[in-house]
């Protein structure tokens, strides 16, 4: 892939990405012809297929339009309104998404986790738990586990099963928002069944969009008692597209020749070759390790107005930590991540001959 001069080189988000090429062809594809409305076409049917075949499971897969709804409308089938969920301090659900887990969920309430990295620590679960067991306190009904993390972080296999351990011990059921779900699985070379049902997940979002899609999220229940009537909570939370075909025919795309993983490959791929760089300039530090396609690095405010000033786009303190996040996705070429390195390096000499 060539940088093309008239495109905005940012790193702000794997969400400024275009649409890759063979979710666009599908979706070209799908509109070749007429189809039944509202999920009965045959591409809908074909993408639910695949995702059932990746996953080596009969599963019950619904096509919803974003994230905020995956994770919210998933979260309120796992939950009474009179029950909470426990998730990680910094994860998307609690930072990122207004409220809405608790809104779609009749109040059902969130509480907090600490764990270094982004993830959530199992030594932290029991505390939450047993903090209150009388009936004025909602009660924990759901861990949510963020696959990979805000922070770029990715749950090995051993921590995974330990999680789910633990909540089998608490009755508690697993969600795990994949938003970047294709990172984790190239992350750590495994099956995606690995990492999801057979670690005890019931319910996984999982994410297109940041990995080439125009719009639109899977929600996969691998507990197919919980995914009863989500269909109509589909249609009453706004998520069931009359023209079903545009959101499921990209994820056929993407999924029958495994253009899914390469993508995700090769962002996790530039993520690496930034933190290469990154590391071999003195006064940027990389505080958290590099598994997916996001790095972190500590810049100097100085540094960070030049680099906005040079054109680069990316965001400082989102979600609430000091980093700079670096998002490399699916069209990030190797010309982009040198040349961030090389301006990087500029500004940060002509700073020191300020100082």
């Amino acid at each position: 892939m060539e940088t093309s001069s008239e495109r905005p080189r940012h790193f702000a988000s794997d969400n400024y990405a275009g649409i890759c090429p063979e979710a666009f062809e599908a979706m070209v594809h799908a509109n070749r012809n007429h189809e039944p409305g509202y999920g009965d076409d045959r591409w809908t049917a074909k993408a639910a297929d695949l995702i059932r075949d990746i996953f080596e499971t009969h599963c019950e897969v619904f096509f919803v339009f974003n994230g905020t709804s995956a994770n919210s409308l998933a979260l309120a089938s796992m939950c009474q309104s009179y029950h909470s969920v426990l998730c990680h301090e910094q994860a998307h659900v609690e930072v990122s998404e207004c409220g809405a887990p608790e809104f779609f969920a009749n109040g059902s309430k969130v509480l907090l986790l600490r764990g270094g990295a982004g993830k959530v620590d199992p030594d932290a679960i029991l505390p939450a738990i047993t903090k209150r067991t009388d009936i004025h306190y909602p009660k924990p009904r759901v861990l949510s586990l963020t696959q990979a993390t805000e922070l770029g972080t990715v749950y090995s296999l051993e921590e995974l099963h330990m999680l789910a351990e633990k909540a089998r011990e608490y009755q508690l059921r697993i969600h795990m928002d994949g938003a970047r779900f294709a990172n984790a699985v190239v992350s750590l070379g495994v099956k995606p069944k690995e990492i999801t049902w057979q670690a005890g997940v019931d319910v996984l979002c999982f994410g297109g969009t940041k990995n080439g899609l125009a719009v639109g999220e899977a929600v996969v229940f691998f507990n197919l008692e919980l995914a009863r009537e989500f269909d109509y909570r589909c249609k009453q939370g706004g998520q069931l597209a009359s023209k079903m075909r545009f959101l499921s025919a990209p994820w056929v795309g993407m999924l029958q020749d495994g253009a899914w993983l390469r993508h995700a490959a090769h962002s996790n791929a530039m993520a690496k070759r930034l933190e290469s760089g990154l590391r071999g300039l003195v006064g940027i530090q990389v505080p958290y390790p590099v598994d997916s396609n996001a790095v972190f690095a500590r810049i100097p405010p100085a540094v960070i107005k030049e680099m906005h000033h040079r054109g680069w786009h990316f965001y400082t303190g989102v979600g609430g930590w000091e980093e700079s996040r670096l998002m490399c996705s699916w069209d990030t070429t190797t010309t982009d991540v040198d040349a961030f390195t090389a301006d990087l390096r500029e500004a940060l000499t002509a700073e020191k001959a300020l100082t």
